[in-house]
């Protein structure tokens, strides 16, 4: 951002590139959705990413620059609204299963699954990549943490809404 040149093997690039794969990962699966509530989790939470690429594509020091010119960084209310629907949804005991998942219940679910790993992966980056960076914004990385739980649940809310075959 603001012209800043950095190696494509810089932790910053590698950090809003994994949260850019995630982003697109989530969009393999809401065309897929059938169901209103899933699709606007998914686009939700697609937003958000598009929240948190942007701060990670900012050094620290244009932040204010960077709000000024009309960009959001990452919140406790983002992290508390994906929260809440993680809730929500645990209500639910049937969406947890007795056993292990095997990912591909149906083309919603593989997606959302697929998504969960790669959340897990930019989460694991994004936090090496923190400790080197000592004023990264930690809403990041508990929004990436509870957008991995956000991802297991509604896969299996997915599987459980499928539409039966035919």
């Amino acid at each position: 951002m603001y012209g800043r040149r950095l190696s494509k093997a810089d932790p910053r690039v590698e950090a809003y590139g994994s949260v850019d794969e995630l982003n697109a990962a989530l969009g393999l699966a809401r065309p897929a959705a059938a169901d209103n509530f899933l699709s606007d989790q998914i686009l939700a939470a697609q937003r958000d990413l598009i929240v948190v690429m942007g701060e990670l594509a900012t050094a620290p020091s244009d932040h204010e620059r960077y709000t000024r010119d009309g960009f959001r960084l990452a919140t406790a209310e983002m992290v508390d609204r994906i929260t809440s629907v993680v809730f929500d949804l645990e209500k639910d005991k049937s969406l947890y299963p007795k056993d292990w998942v095997v990912p591909g219940g149906s083309a919603v679910s593989a997606a959302l699954d697929f998504a969960r790993t790669i959340c897990r992966r930019a989460e694991r980056q994004i936090a090496t990549f923190g400790a080197e960076q000592k004023d990264m914004n930690p809403e990041i990385l508990r929004y990436l943490n509870r957008l991995s739980d956000l991802c297991w649940v509604l896969a299996r809310y997915a599987e459980k809404h499928a539409q039966p075959a035919t």
